[in-house]
């Protein structure tokens, strides 16, 4: 079966798409670039970790971290004490906002071909580039949380307790808005040299899947609880 790559759906005018920059069109594999805004969405919320990237010191940063969507904005969380989370307070030590970068990727198969020049994977990624902010209006925080729990698993955050004042005062949350944004595909086969295929060597895709396993309860769980319908579904 032969590579195949995802169109660049988003060239500059282009409905539904993001624009492209500097920062999002790549140097190289240019094919397998797009812009377009649904394709960007579906594997942002298909994730659960990213990677926030952002200069400490003069130095790189990249932290894994939890995430969650509300429309055109991500948001991520952590202890009001976390460095990233006091550099964007604009506080005394901080200008307004800190520069980042956030990226999510999905690994879909293993491509093992004949030459080991053309191993590759195939995936599904996004990298956003942007200024975040933290988050200090107490509606939008609220939601920002929300949207992170049930990020993980929807319908989680109305069968939880939400955060009181004291949990509240110790999170802090960064607001990301997707303007910047571009999304890399690279599905399909292996891609040998033509004189290699008649070379011994096993060459295919090995896909990778993840599925969820079964319920654990908590020892403390009342064992007449039963497992709630949206967890079930999983």
């Amino acid at each position: 079966m032969p590579e195949t790559t995802t169109s660049a759906a988003g060239e500059p005018g282009a409905r539904g798409a993001y624009e492209p920059t500097d920062l999002t069109v790549p140097t190289r594999g240019r094919p397998r670039a797009s812009y377009d805004r649904e394709l960007v969405h579906a594997i942002l919320d298909e994730a659960y970790v990213c990677h926030l990237g952002f200069v400490r010191d003069g130095r790189p940063v990249v932290l894994p971290t939890l995430y969650g969507r509300v429309g055109e904005r991500l948001y991520v969380h952590g202890s009001t004490g976390s460095r990233p989370l006091r550099m964007a307070d604009g506080g005394p030590d901080a200008d307004p906002g800190l520069a980042v970068c956030l990226t999510v990727t999905h690994v879909d198969g293993l491509v093992l071909a004949r030459s080991a020049f053309h191993h590759s994977v195939n995936y599904r990624s996004v990298v956003v580039h942007g200024t975040a902010y933290q988050v200090t209006d107490a509606e939008e925080k609220r939601a920002a949380l929300d949207a992170l729990v049930d990020h993980v698993v929807p319908g989680r955050s109305a069968d939880s307790r939400p955060a009181n004042a004291k949990e509240l005062a110790a999170t802090a949350v960064l607001r990301l808005g997707l303007a910047e944004v571009s999304a890399k595909v690279r599905t399909g086969g292996v891609n040998d040299e033509p004189e290699d295929l008649s070379l011994p060597h096993w060459a295919g895709v090995i896909p990778l899947t993840t599925r969820y396993g079964t319920a654990i309860p908590d020892e403390d769980l009342d064992p007449s609880a039963a497992l709630p319908d949206y967890l079930a579904a999983l």
